[in-house]
């Protein structure tokens, strides 16, 4: 009867005797499944050609963005360059240096009112730093002048004209009572816009 019990106690177990190797068995089994599982929702060997091709196409694209993007900035880049370099050139050319600026606009206006037939009076000069930056001053330059309508017309208009950036921002005119109204007194305030030297005398 023992001999008898044993073998189909051995045959239940599919020829294994210890119930600790049949565990370990359905262990493995469990964790070969899970492992299979893992690989079919993560895809770690790169998953189908159509998951590739997929992958490759949303690259491409992404790379098309950031090489438009990097050409956006470079021609951003571009045009910075570009207003700084003319920003330069117009205040070389068109603004004066602190240093000579009183004597160049006196010189000027005066030789301007000798060609318009008028007569310059005195001259007064203020200045005041321009907001947001550090190297451009405004001056404004107040000076009367007299002579006839006609020929003020002209001065102020050789004046805007004037290659060295004066704006005129104000007149004040008055018709003397002695000259019988063929004269004129014109009042003037004059802008100039000036580049300041770091250490030099206004």
């Amino acid at each position: 009867m023992p001999k008898n019990f044993s073998m189909e106690g051995r045959m239940k177990l599919g020829g294994v005797t210890d119930p600790r190797v049949v565990m370990r068995v359905i262990i493995g089994l469990l964790l070969a499944a899970n492992l299979a599982a893992a690989v079919i929702a993560f895809k770690p060997f790169g998953g189908s050609a159509d998951d590739l091709r997929q992958d490759r196409e949303r690259l491409a694209a992404q790379l098309a963005q950031l090489q438009e993007r990097i050409k956006t900035s470079k021609g951003l880049v571009d045009k910075v360059q570009t207003a700084s370099s003319q920003g330069d050139q117009f205040v070389s050319k068109y603004f004066m240096d602190v240093q000579t600026v009183s004597s160049s606009i006196l010189i000027e206006l005066s030789q301007t009112a000798t060609e318009a037939s008028i007569k310059m009076g005195q001259a007064t000069f203020d200045h005041q730093a321009i907001e947001g930056s550090d190297s451009l001053v405004k001056w404004t330059i107040t000076v009367g002048f007299d002579g006839t309508y006609a020929n003020l017309t002209k001065f102020i208009h050789m004046v805007d004209k004037s290659p060295r950036f004066l704006i005129i921002e104000s007149m004040q005119a008055a018709a003397p009572q002695a000259q019988g109204g063929q004269s004129l007194n014109v009042t003037l305030k004059i802008l100039a816009f000036v580049k300041d030297v770091p250490g030099a005398v206004i």
